[in-house]
């Protein structure tokens, strides 16, 4: 038994030696310095000692492989972090390069001060995108910043040109003298004090040019009545200007046609608008030969109501066959013969007689006054014109008195009535007169020599009876004998 321990013991020794060879340390006398409250005294607290040490070491590798873990964590948050501040860097450089002017200085105080920014929420790409629109943005405020001052400068421009017009020359204000006097670029520093300065100045203006506009408003009303009623009147004659019948042809027939196209009343109200402008401009305008009397004034008027394509006038010509044939006005003295040319003009006074009637009243008993008509035999004595001047003076109410040193038996023989005058000439004053013959004298009633002279007593009369069913009113020819004389 002693033998067997005893070998067990030896091969446990040698065992250990191994051990103890195998684990001793390569250089020096031990592994590590103990603390000397660790050094053990035997094997048994050795042991211990290891199984402390072991589990202590196992807790420490635990918190080391967590360490690790989080500092892998921090390094990609870093990495991440760095990331998006060179995106954001980038990002802010974009916008930074958009920036006209640098960021003011800030003060000392301020500088002192920490300034707290709220960090941007998303992320870099939305960084980058929110950045694009920003640029967008900012290119656009910049180009209405660019337009902005163009327009600055434009006004300012403007202002300076119409304070130094020459219509203000008289005007000598301390704002016009500053306004002509500053550089453009200082005008706009001072325009909120013109503004507050002219605005008493402009509330009396305002009220003086509503009340001015109120003012043309009614001319225009006004005007705008009367070239209505002017181009009623046109109507009118062609209305008034209707032949009777009998007269072939030219039964019925308006002898006067005039045509136009009625004007739209805003376009009336523009055009007779701009008729008022045009004579207030030549009221203050030097060496203006316009005239600004109520009858130019209403014949502008109508002219500009009937642009642009005006009024057609056209008048029947006269001629022994009385066909239907119309020429225009205009042309009266190229086609019409000199008897074709009086017969018109006398027709056309009588429609203007009858006219002027219609507008007092006349119109049914259609009495339009008389017309002494100068020696018209000598240039229409044909017998159609004669008859086409009574018809159309019958028809529109008009007396007409023909004298003529003419013995035209055939003109003559056209009147019911024919009274024979004679001219008495003066020899010292060479003046001649028209007198009644003798042998009527004794018919007329004396004036007493010791009354006052009495003028414009009819003294000669001579009465005509109408037939049953004749005409209205005799046309009646005075006749002179010798030189023809004036009545």
């Amino acid at each position: 038994m002693l033998e067997s321990r005893a070998a067990e013991a030896s091969e446990s020794l040698g065992r250990l030696r191994g051990e103890a060879e195998r684990l001793a340390p390569e250089q020096g006398e031990c592994h590590t310095s103990l603390p000397e409250d660790t050094v053990p005294g035997d094997a048994a607290e050795a042991q211990r000692l290891l199984r402390t040490a072991n589990a202590e070491l196992a807790a420490y590798d635990d918190e080391l492989t967590q360490a690790r873990t989080e500092h892998a964590a921090l390094l990609r948050s870093h990495r991440m972090a760095t990331e998006a501040a060179d995106a954001f860097e980038e990002t802010a450089s974009l916008l930074r390069d958009l920036l006209r002017d640098p960021q003011p200085q800030a003060s000392a105080q301020e500088s002192a001060q920490p300034q707290e920014t709220e960090p941007y929420p998303g992320t870099p790409a939305e960084a980058r995108q929110a950045a694009a629109e920003a640029r967008r943005s900012v290119r656009g405020c910049a180009a209405d910043l660019s337009a902005a001052e163009q327009s600055l400068r434009e006004a300012s421009d403007v202002l300076v040109r119409h304070a130094n017009s020459s219509r203000y020359e008289q005007v000598r204000t301390p704002a016009r003298q500053q306004i002509r006097e500053l550089p453009a670029a200082a005008l706009p520093e001072h325009a909120a004090a013109w503004a507050e300065a002219f605005a008493p100045r402009l509330r009396v203006l305002s009220d003086e040019l509503e009340q001015l506009e109120r003012n043309r408003d009614s001319i225009v009303d006004r005007l705008r009545g009367l070239v209505e009623s002017s181009l009623a009147t046109l109507r009118s004659a062609q209305r008034l200007s209707r032949l009777p019948e009998g007269l072939g042809e030219w039964s019925g027939q308006e002898f006067l046609r005039i045509r136009f196209d009625d004007p739209d009343q805003a376009v009336l109200s523009e055009r007779l608008g701009e008729v008022v402008d045009e004579a207030t401009r030549t009221a203050v305008a030097k060496n203006s030969d316009l005239r600004r009397d109520g009858m130019s004034l209403l014949l502008r008027g109508v002219h500009a109501a009937l642009e642009p394509r005006g009024v057609s006038v056209e008048i029947l010509k006269p001629d022994a066959v009385l066909r239907a044939e119309r020429v225009p006005v205009g042309q009266m003295g190229d086609v019409f013969s000199g008897g074709q040319l009086l017969t018109a003009a006398i027709a056309l006074y009588c429609t203007m007689a009858a006219l002027r009637g219609n507008d007092r009243g006349h119109e049914r008993d259609r009495h339009a006054g008389t017309l002494f008509l100068d020696n018209p035999i000598g240039r229409a004595n044909a017998t159609y014109l004669l008859e086409l001047q009574r018809a159309v003076a019958d028809a529109l109410g008009v007396q007409l008195l023909y004298t003529t040193g003419l013995f035209d038996t055939t003109a003559l023989a056209e009147f019911p009535l024919v009274i024979r005058l004679r001219n008495d000439a003066d020899l010292r004053a060479g003046l001649k007169y028209i007198s009644v013959e003798e042998h009527l004298r004794p018919g007329l009633p004396e004036q007493d020599p010791g009354e006052e002279a009495v003028h414009g007593e009819i003294t000669a009369t001579r009465m005509f009876r109408r037939p049953e069913g004749g005409e209205r009113e005799p046309r009646v020819p005075a006749q002179a004998d010798g030189t023809r004389g004036e009545l």
